[in-house]
C-alpha cells in the first residue's frame, strides 16, 4: 500500500509538468504572434498571456525539483532495499548452512554424548535466529494495520522492561551485573505486545552494539504534562551524528552488509519508531556525554489521573 501511494505522486507530477510545457508552448506561440501585431486592441490580451505563462514556468520548475526530490527518494530507497535483500539474504543462509552442516555431520559418523549436546546447542541457536528474523518481517508487515481502541490495555511500563531484560539475558547468557536499572511505577495506556516490541529491540540493539563486555543501563523518569521517559544507554562506539534520524528509517542499517559482524535486517527501529508515534511518544537517540556508547530515549504519555482513580476503585469494588 505505502509502494502505490509513493508512485501515484510522480506519475501525477509528471502528467501535470507535461500538460503545462504544452500549455506553455502554445502559449509562446500567442504571445509572439499578438506581440508582432503593433494594435493596442491585442495589448491587454498579451500581458494577460505573458502573467500565466510566467505563473506556468515557476509552476513547471517547482514541479521538477519536487520530481528530482522525489527521484532521489526513490533511489534511495531502492539503495535500502538492496541492502536489506542482502541483509535477508545472509540472515537466512547462514544459520540454514549451519543446521545443514551439523545434520549432516550427526548423519554420516557417531558423535560422542558431549559433541550432541554442542551441537543440540548450537542449531537451537540458529533455529532462534530464524524465528527472531521471521518475527521481525512478521512485525514490520503487521504496522499496517492500526489497532483498535478495545485493544488497549493498562500496561505496567517497568514490568515490560524487566521482562525483556530477563529474556535478553537468558538469549545471550548475560547476568544480572551486565544491566543497572532504575525503574519506577507507571502505566500507560497500549498493548502490551506493542511496548514488549519497543523495548525487546531497544534493549536487543543496546546488547548486540555494547562493547566486548556490555553495560547496559535502563532509567525511567516522570516529566511534566503527565508523561514518563525511558532511558536505554550502552557502552558501544556510538552513533555519528549524521546518521541519528536515518537510522529509524526502513532497510537502514549503518555499514556495509559484507563488512557487518550484527545480524540483523534494519527494520527493528522502524518498527520502534511507529509504535512509539503511534502511542502520541517520542524517540531520540544521543551521546552518553563522556561515557562511551548511545542513548535511546522513549517519551510516552501515561495513564490519566482520573482514569487510575477509577481503575483502582474498579479494583476495590472487585475485591468486597
Amino acid at each position: 500500500m505505502l509502494e502505490r501511494r509513493s508512485l501515484r505522486w510522480p506519475i501525477t507530477l509528471g502528467v501535470i509538468m507535461i500538460t503545462l510545457l504544452v500549455l506553455l508552448t502554445v502559449g509562446w506561440v500567442l504571445l509572439a504572434v499578438f506581440g508582432a501585431l503593433s494594435d493596442n486592441e491585442f495589448a491587454p490580451l498579451y500581458w494577460t498571456l505573458l502573467t500565466v505563462g510566467a505563473i506556468f514556468l515557476i509552476v513547471v520548475i517547482v514541479g521538477v525539483v519536487l520530481y528530482l526530490t522525489l527521484t532521489v527518494k526513490a533511489i534511495n530507497l531502492n539503495r535500502r532495499q538492496s541492502n536489506f535483500i542482502d541483509s535477508v539474504t545472509h540472515e537466512l543462509k547462514s544459520p540454514l548452512a549451519s543446521l545443514k552442516l551439523y545434520l549432516q555431520t550427526i548423519n554420516r559418523r557417531p558423535v560422542t554424548v558431549e559433541q550432541q549436546s554442542e551441537f543440540n546447542r548450537v542449531m537451537l541457536e540458529d533455529v532462534e535466529r530464524l524465528d527472531q528474523l521471521i518475527n521481525h518481517l512478521l512485525d514490520a508487515a503487521r504496522l499496517d494495520r492500526k489497532p483498535l481502541e478495545s485493544e488497549y490495555e493498562e500496561v505496567d511500563v517497568a514490568g515490560v522492561l524487566r521482562d525483556c531484560v530477563h529474556d535478553i539475558q537468558v538469549r545471550y547468557r548475560l547476568t544480572g551485573q551486565h544491566f543497572r536499572l532504575a525503574l519506577l511505577v507507571g502505566k500507560i495506556p497500549a498493548r502490551h505486545v506493542d511496548l514488549d516490541l519497543i523495548f525487546r529491540n531497544l534493549i536487543d540493539n543496546a546488547v548486540k552494539y555494547s562493547g566486548a563486555e556490555p553495560r547496559i543501563e535502563i532509567r525511567m523518569r516522570r516529566l511534566l504534562r503527565n508523561r514518563i521517559e525511558v532511558r536505554i544507554a550502552d557502552n558501544g562506539c556510538g552513533i555519528p551524528p549524521a546518521q541519528r534520524r536515518k537510522i529509524f528509517s526502513r532497510f537502514v542499517r549503518l555499514g556495509s552488509e559484507l563488512e557487518r559482524k550484527q545480524p540483523g535486517t534494519g527494520l527493528g527501529l522502524y518498527i520502534v519508531r511507529t509504535l512509539v508515534s503511534r502511542l502520541r511518544g517520542k524517540i531520540s537517540v544521543r551521546d552518553r556525554g563522556r561515557d562511551p556508547g548511545s542513548e535511546f530515549v522513549v517519551e510516552l504519555p501515561l495513564l490519566d489521573e482520573p482514569a487510575i482513580a477509577a481503575s483502582e476503585k474498579e479494583c476495590e469494588r472487585q475485591q468486597k
